[in-house]
């Protein structure tokens, strides 16, 4: 028998019993759409978030700072050191100062961290508003979106903006972490020096502290050898690793950001392997249909199968034509699912961002399909359907043909 002859006798359930047929694969589809649903949900879930916690610098990225002992101390001297390592590419050190930020004619209490305009980037900071920090502009400042709650602004507003600062200087130097929480404390322990220089707002960021952000150039003035954190970017994860032990060596604690991303991704596993398993449950309901379904084809044809092998018909052919009919119904059940999927993640997505924007926030993409795992979703419906028919398919083989002529 010539397979287009064995595809026509596959495909005629959709004529003789159509309703029940379609019925079959919209309970396929229901399934296959319900994993996809809920994967693509765990699979956008993850993208949003390290999309914003994350850079492709801020992977290589170690973030260096010292021990409570204070044993060994993050100076001029050990960032050299650190630069000296072979697999670094770059070290951007950092120092926060208590500070009191001028705007407008009001003063609030702010932390200024002085760093290199890299620091940010390798630290996977992204500009909500404005631009970061950069080298050609060393009186340009970032804020954090806290601080323009602080002066009763909107964050925009203060954009391009003058601002200026009164900075507390530890009379003892030892670490920049030793800052006190107000000024008033601060006073008897720092020394003020009033800048003279006039700073611009050139971006902003989001946060909750109260940090400014500054060109460490336009803070030499404050003659502060002593860092409070330093970030190390490595030419590759395999030297990131060696770097990491150095610097442990050293006495300094080290941590990076690819150990959160690392966690991170462990959690969204668990989490998509539970919502695959409700999905899977869906799609064992709607698999029983189908078996039942190729059940009932097989009492209809019997008779049919009785002629069809009294004229020749071998076992193979009356078990591939089985095979073929739900193997058609379990992929046909597979794209109608993606599609069910598809457009119910774009419409779930479109009333949160619409109920989000109503409420002030961002608009966000919840739901993200791999195409490997849409065309493993095809594959799978349609192997899920050959499965439901390896019974029917069995049994309508060892159907013998004077039985099946006398079935009523």
């Amino acid at each position: 028998m010539k397979f287009i002859d064995l595809f026509k006798l596959s495909t005629r359930m959709f004529k003789a019993r159509t309703s029940r047929t379609l019925l079959t694969i919209l309970g396929m589809s229901i399934g296959i759409g319900a994993i996809l649903f809920l994967v693509s949900l765990g699979y956008g879930l993850q993208k949003t978030l390290l999309e914003r916690i994350t850079t492709s610098d801020s992977l290589l990225t170690l973030d260096v700072s010292e021990a409570k002992s204070g044993v060994i101390s993050l100076n001029k001297e050990m960032i050299k050191t650190i630069e000296s390592l072979p697999g670094v590419e770059e070290v951007s050190p950092a120092f926060q100062i208590t500070t009191q930020g001028h705007f407008d004619d009001m003063s609030a209490d702010l932390i200024t961290i002085g760093c290199k305009p890299s620091f940010l980037r390798l630290g996977g900071y992204k500009a909500a508003a404005g631009v970061l920090l950069a080298d050609d502009n060393v009186t340009g400042v970032v804020i954090s979106s806290s601080v323009a709650k602080v002066f009763d602004k909107n964050p925009e507003d203060m954009l391009d903006k003058e601002i200026t600062f009164s900075f507390f200087v530890p009379k003892i130097t030892t670490s920049s972490e030793s800052v006190s929480d107000t000024i008033d404390e601060a006073a008897s322990q720092f020394d003020r020096v009033e800048s003279d220089k006039i700073y611009k707002i050139i971006g902003v960021i989001e946060g909750e502290d109260n940090i400014i952000y500054t060109n460490i150039s336009s803070l030499e003035n404050l003659n502060i050898n002593v860092y409070g954190q330093a970030k190390v970017k490595t030419y590759s994860t395999e030297e990131m690793n060696v770097i990491r032990d150095t610097i442990l060596e050293y006495g300094l604690l080290v941590s990076s950001l690819s150990d959160v991303v690392e966690q991170a991704n462990q959690i969204f596993s668990v989490v998509q392997i539970i919502l695959m398993l409700f999905g899977i449950i869906a799609l064992v309901v709607s698999a029983i249909g189908m078996f039942n379904t190729m059940t009932i084809t097989l009492l209809e044809r019997t008779e049919e199968i009785g002629i069809m092998k009294s004229i020749g018909a071998s076992d193979m052919i009356i078990s591939a034509m089985f095979f073929m009919e739900s193997a058609i119904m379990g992929f046909l059940g597979g794209c109608s699912g993606v599609a069910i999927g598809w457009f119910g993640g774009l419409g779930f997505n479109s009333i949160i961002n619409f109920i989000a924007v109503r409420f002030g926030g961002e608009k966000v993409s919840l739901f993200y399909s791999p195409l490997w795992f849409v065309l493993s979703i095809l594959a799978f419906s349609g192997v899920v359907g050959f499965l439901t028919g390896y019974v029917p398919a069995r049994r309508a083989s060892k159907i013998d043909p004077l039985d099946a002529l006398r079935y009523k």
